[in-house]
């Protein structure tokens, strides 16, 4: 190990790892363990747990095509707990919140453990309805809106695709110029940076830490806007055109979208050439906006949180 004086250093191998940004924290996912690690006012909070894959009680859920989905709705439920344990941590420190008489009833009738497992899903199903008002209605419905003008059922396809495209970037400037988010998507850049500095099997100090980039191409904002262009695709594949029916169609397919974008995300992780960065190079820029430079205090967080899930034995977690 050396040290790293350039702004990006080369790219020895391409770990699994991989993480998420919290509030005043990070969560970092390894082969086998995960990590949640929070700044507090005393210094770092640490939360470790062995990964419990429903693919090994399950295996036909981590076959191809089909672990995309299972691993996209387990990343957000894993990562909505560990944002509702960073809010906690950060509360704590402040002045502790009473309970409303809605949630002492319910942990009352039900018990805390319930409680936290419902806010949990919902979370998710409220995140999931979210995007798919925003990134998949509103553009169906104005595409819809459009054929009158248009006769093309292909073009209005493009036009609707262009609008997705248009509506994330516009929602992700708006988001990342939030004051609260700015903080966040710094340790994202934090957990990029470290991440960055382990695959150029350097060791994980500040200083080396800091010379990284900030941009990964293994990303979930990469993952996304490859959604949004898989989308295009496939929604051109079946014409309706009736508007309810047409999302009807939509997020039927959307499931589809998902586990074929996720095999994507996987062969362009594993290899480099010019395909796979011309690939890459969307979700990248896109990482301006989702990743900010962080402080020291900041890459100290992503350190620990990559250290505490490197697995024991070398390579168990290769790409």
């Amino acid at each position: 190990m050396g040290n790293c004086k350039k702004q990006s250093c080369e790219e020895k191998f391409k770990t699994s790892i991989g993480g998420q940004a919290l509030i005043e924290g990070i969560l970092m996912r390894g082969p086998k363990k995960q990590a949640i690690v929070i700044r507090g006012k005393d210094g770092l909070i640490t939360k470790v747990e062995e990964l419990k894959l429903i693919k090994d009680k399950y295996p036909i859920l981590g076959w191809p095509l089909i672990r995309g989905v299972v691993n996209f709705g387990s990343s957000m439920a894993n990562g909505m707990r560990a944002l509702m344990f960073s809010a906690e941590q950060v509360m704590d420190e402040d002045e502790p919140e009473e309970p409303s008489k809605f949630e002492k009833w319910m942990e009352k009738h039900f018990g805390s453990a319930a409680v936290e497992q419902a806010v949990i899903y919902f979370s998710v199903i409220l995140g999931i309805l979210f995007s798919v008002g925003l990134f998949i209605f509103l553009p169906n419905l104005l595409a819809g809106l459009l054929k009158r003008f248009i006769e093309s059922y292909l073009v209005r396809n493009l036009i609707e695709g262009v609008l997705r495209i248009i509506i994330f970037l516009v929602y992700l400037i708006l988001v990342s110029q939030m004051k609260d988010m700015k903080r966040v998507f710094a340790y994202h850049g934090a957990e990029h940076k470290t991440i960055r500095c382990y695959e150029a099997k350097l060791e994980l100090t500040v200083e080396n830490v800091r010379a990284q980039t900030r941009l990964h191409p293994r990303c979930g904002t990469s993952f996304l806007f490859l959604v949004i262009m898989i989308s295009i695709v496939f929604f051109s594949l079946i014409r309706v055109e009736n508007v309810f029916l047409r999302l009807a169609v939509r997020l039927a397919l959307l499931p589809v979208v998902v586990s074929v974008s996720y095999e994507i995300t996987r062969f362009v992780g594993r290899h480099d050439n010019r395909f796979t960065r011309i690939l890459t190079a969307p979700g990248l820029w896109m990482q301006n906006f989702t990743t900010q430079e962080p402080d020291d205090s900041m890459i100290e967080v992503g350190i620990e949180s990559v250290k505490l899930v490197i697995p024991e034995n070398e390579g168990e977690d290769l790409w």
